[in-house]
């Protein structure tokens, strides 16, 4: 699955110019919590989150540094958090250093991305016109759609094990089991020895995903580990 099929198109922008009360307006009657900032051309230039507003003057949360501080800083450090803090237009607070990615990147990649810089939202580009954005609340409706069409869908015992069948071959924790799978009715039931107690989970989880199945019931048994005699 790539980003152009999940991205949100229709994107909420705010203009560097604009001041961070035009911004904040938008945010609020759109329910979101941060906008791509462009120029006119479509450029993305940056991101205005709820991030860039923690520090903020009128909150009295500002960065305090003592006299030490900014000496070790320098005057041109504590002058950008002076900035951050008080100015009222979009361009001085907005984060630059944004990470986006291109239409044609895997998801797998931008849930990575997501991950490892802690993110919510990732701007999608086409050269270096924003077209489209992913929110982890896209993610989440890629999810339930999913969900939905596979309990919509149901198929025969032979499909299900079939398909369960299929599903545990791509599984390297699975090869270790010694278990016997049967479907009746609907109702998978496991039989055998488990030698990993995650095991039992894994397969329960494995069945119940599988449309059609009704109910799953666990008749395994886990064997206990040989104790080595020396």
């Amino acid at each position: 699955m790539r980003a152009s099929e999940i991205m949100t198109r229709n994107v909420i922008t705010v203009a560097p110019s604009a001041t961070l009360s035009e911004a904040i307006g938008k945010m609020v009657q759109n329910r979101v919590s941060g906008l791509p900032v462009t120029d006119l051309e479509g450029r993305l230039l940056g991101m205005l989150t709820e991030g860039d507003l923690l520090r903020r003057a009128e909150l009295h949360t500002e960065k305090q540094r003592s006299q030490w501080q900014q000496f070790l800083l320098g005057p041109s450090r504590t002058a950008a958090e002076y900035v951050k803090a008080r100015s009222r237009v979009v361009a001085d607070v907005m984060t630059t250093d944004v990470v986006s990615v291109s239409e044609d990147t895997e998801v797998a990649e931008v849930v990575a991305l997501m991950e490892s810089r802690n993110i919510r939202r990732v701007p999608v580009r086409r050269a270096e016109v924003l077209v489209g954005i992913i929110s982890r609340a896209d993610l989440i409706r890629v999810v339930g759609e999913a969900l939905g069409v596979a309990t919509a869908t149901a198929g025969s015992d032979d499909d299900i094990r079939q398909r369960l069948f299929e599903e545990l071959r791509r599984q390297r924790w699975f090869g270790a089991q010694s278990v016997a799978i049967a479907v009746k009715d609907g109702v998978v039931t496991f039989d055998g020895v488990l030698f990993e107690e995650p095991a039992r989970a894994a397969l329960l989880v494995a069945a119940r995903n599988i449309p059609g199945v009704k109910s799953v019931e666990d008749h395994m048994t886990l064997a206990e580990p040989v104790p080595f005699v020396g």
